[in-house]
């Protein structure tokens, strides 16, 4: 498909910016063109996922940038790598290792990219607002846009997203536009016995459900209670995003284009309902656990996506409830703003008593940083269970916070009073 250009970006493609401008926009029309976009959109903001290191095909592209002269053109956040920065003594990985991957987050930094190495940007100073245009890398940065926010991005890929910050622009396609955000798929809460509590597990159960089920069509949920706080959220569009292709969801009289059925699909019936039943959530979340209750374990990872200051206060008064113990180290991966506040605030003192290690810049299921890789390990995300056994290879015991915290206590999986 040929793609209509401004002026502006026309003179962009044919060379009268820099290099690096010039090479993004070939690969930007190109990549419109393949999609079906017939122009491209103005960015406020690009989020960019190209940090973690999967060999030198990686830095290639970055210097390529750096030689023509790249520099983003809009505020760029940047996705978790590969280490650690500030705390590299806690990575399982020779210093020799260390290198390549270090110095792709640092080759970003050099194109003006903003330092934060977090995958959660909607938590920080550069948070889109209702219908920024936007594009961002990171599968659960992409679905909170859309969906908690109401901004407007597609599932952008390594390297097309660094294209989109260095010229300013996305194809105007996709979730970018009216047409492609309206519900498609009913998924309606029924047959409980009771109301449901906005418990964690809900969620989480919810967002796996969504996943396995969605393919490539955008899910209405009703039925669902209102949240304790935008982390439930964005726990369920993470394990959606994981499980599946969910890119934007609507939760009826949640999320802020979901105002009523009616609104949410356009007048139009969806495509496809689906009941979500006790039965069904139940399910869902016992295909987060590999082992069963009461089972050793040698860690607890919590972060994923990474944790909030709610998140860690929460955290924090539970692990004081309990004895310190050194002998299960508790991961809580976080971004380095996230940090800093805790640490300005005196929020950490004493909790290495705990075990507690603060993990910035990346997240333990992507890199080498448990030291015990031999056992089981407990989480909260239902991202990181479902992604945790393929990539590190490790049994994953799933519970609620509080659970992971007790669990970190006695050394063994525990849920409830079990």
């Amino acid at each position: 498909m040929t793609v209509s250009l401004t002026p502006d970006e026309t003179a962009l493609l044919h060379g009268e910016g820099t290099g690096a401008q010039a090479f993004a926009m070939e690969v930007l029309t190109a990549y419109a063109g393949a999609v079906g976009a017939k122009s491209l959109i103005p960015i406020s903001n690009a989020h960019v996922d190209g940090c973690l290191y999967h060999g030198q095909s990686s830095q290639d592209f970055v210097d390529a940038l750096l030689a023509g002269q790249g520099r983003v053109a809009v505020p760029t956040t940047l996705n978790v790598g590969s280490m650690d920065l500030i705390h590299p003594e806690i990575m399982a990985m020779p210093p020799a290792a260390q290198s390549a991957p270090t110095r792709l987050m640092r080759t970003h930094v050099d194109l003006g990219c903003l330092p934060t190495f977090s995958c959660a940007p909607y938590q920080s100073l550069f948070r889109p607002k209702f219908g920024d245009q936007i594009a961002w890398g990171e599968s659960n940065a992409i679905v909170f846009a859309n969906s908690v926010i109401g901004a407007r991005t597609n599932r952008y890929g390594d390297f097309i997203d660094l294209c989109c910050a260095i010229a300013g622009r996305a194809p105007a396609y996709g979730l970018h536009l009216d047409e492609n955000r309206r519900g498609q798929i009913h998924f309606e809460l029924q047959g409980c016995a009771a109301p449901l509590d906005p418990t964690d597990d809900l969620f989480v159960a919810v967002g796996l459900i969504l996943g396995q089920v969605s393919d490539d069509l955008v899910p209405v949920i009703e039925g669902l209670p209102p949240p304790r706080d935008e982390d439930q959220l964005k726990a369920l569009g993470a394990v959606a995003a994981s499980s599946g292709a969910v890119g934007l969801f609507h939760a009826v009289g949640i999320t802020p284009e979901a105002p009523d059925l009616a609104t949410v699909f356009a007048e139009q019936p969806p495509l496809k309902r689906v009941a979500i039943t006790e039965a069904d959530l139940r399910a869902a979340l016992g295909q987060l656990s590999t082992v069963p209750t009461r089972t050793p374990i040698t860690a607890v990872c919590l972060g994923t996506p990474h944790f909030s200051l709610a998140e860690w206060r929460r955290a924090l008064a539970l692990l004081r409830d309990h004895t310190p113990r050194k002998g299960i180290p508790i991961y809580i991966n976080t971004a380095r703003e996230t940090l800093a506040i805790l640490q300005a605030e005196g929020a950490l003192d004493g909790t290495e008593d705990f075990g507690l290690i603060p993990v910035v810049d990346t997240c333990t299921y992507i890199t080498a940083i448990i030291q015990r890789m031999n056992g089981v390990v407990m989480t909260n995300s239902g991202k990181w269970a479902h992604y945790a056994p393929g990539n590190i290879g490790v049994d994953v015991a799933f519970a609620e916070l509080a659970d992971c915290i007790a669990s970190a206590a006695c050394g063994r999986v525990t849920r409830g009073t079990a």
